[in-house]
């Protein structure tokens, strides 16, 4: 049997088919009226759970030796570009053992 609302079946009560009719109507009424209660919010959450203090330690460090290494670069550098680079390319090697 197909799905017909209950105000169109036959009933042989007047008061019950006003009845039927009056809570069909008002349901009607209440699934139009609905509002969504779909809570789309951000789950609440503990600050102090993301907030991980070691890590933010172990990367201050790293940081820190990151700065660290390129002072000592940057001053090599300035050294170099001061002294014009001279580099020493002879060979002050001796032969340990004579040809023969």
């Amino acid at each position: 049997m197909p799905r017909v609302p209950r105000l169109m079946l036959p009933c042989r009560s007047e008061c019950l088919q006003s009845t039927w009719e009056k809570a069909y109507q008002d349901h009607r009424k209440k699934v139009r009226d609905a509002q969504p209660l779909v809570d789309t919010r951000a789950p609440w959450s503990l600050s102090h759970f993301h907030l991980n203090l070691k890590k933010l330690k172990l990367e201050e460090e790293r940081l820190s030796v990151i700065d660290r290494d390129n002072r000592l670069l940057l001053q090599k550098l300035s050294c170099i570009m001061r002294t014009r680079g001279q580099t020493d390319s002879r060979n002050n090697y001796t032969c340990r053992r004579e040809k023969r």
